[in-house]
């Protein structure tokens, strides 16, 4: 190779090698988990389940990249909830819907 061609090939190295280091240290995206625990089922929630997610993903977040939500459903069974709240606050959750 010629030297103008070093030259180029120096520069241009030069020129990516802090783009790439600075995103090779970037840390890793946070996990954000949102724990919804309702009294009915799944199916009376599910719009404003999908408004929740939607609104989120309009702020950045989104489910399996960013956002984890963790959903527990006592289908009207008032006495299942002190169970499935304890089972929604073993996965560590950021916030709880109730």
């Amino acid at each position: 190779m010629n030297n103008r061609r070093k030259l180029v090939i120096a520069l241009g190295a030069g020129v990516l090698a802090p783009q790439v280091t600075s995103f090779a240290h970037q840390p890793p995206l946070k996990i954000h988990r949102i724990g919804v625990l309702g009294v009915a089922s799944a199916t009376t929630y599910a719009r404003q389940v999908d408004a929740l997610r939607a609104g989120l993903r309009e702020l950045g977040y989104v489910e399996g990249k960013n956002l984890e939500i963790e959903f527990r459903w006592a289908d009207g069974k008032v006495d299942q909830l002190p169970r499935l709240a304890a089972e929604l606050m073993r996965t560590n959750p950021d916030i709880v819907l109730t």
